[in-house]
């Protein structure tokens, strides 16, 4: 299961990459998440480890191989759904 931060990383990568047809940049991924280069480093690093993205070549952001742009469906938290209990005898009991 992906952090909140390595979440955002990966949605990133993958909306700059389709609207841009490049990669964000370091310094760009830092000015989005307002983060510092340690922290996107290790998030990378994590993506990485869990195999979301290929990155060989750790030099630039260009050479990432996005391999899931979402994270896994059996890894999301479940929630529980409950109805709305709504109490329309207000509007339909005079």
């Amino acid at each position: 299961m992906l952090t909140d931060y390595q979440r955002k990383i990966l949605r990133i990568l993958y909306n700059y990459k389709g609207g841009r047809r490049r990669f964000p940049t370091i310094h760009e991924l830092t000015v989005k998440t307002g983060k510092h280069k340690p922290d996107v480093m290790v998030a990378l690093d994590a993506l990485v480890a869990a195999e979301y993205i290929h990155w060989e070549d750790r030099s630039d952001t260009a050479n990432i191989v996005i391999l899931e742009g979402w994270e896994r469906e059996g890894e999301r938290p479940k929630v529980d759904h409950t109805p709305p209990s709504g109490n329309i005898d207000y509007w339909t009991q005079y």
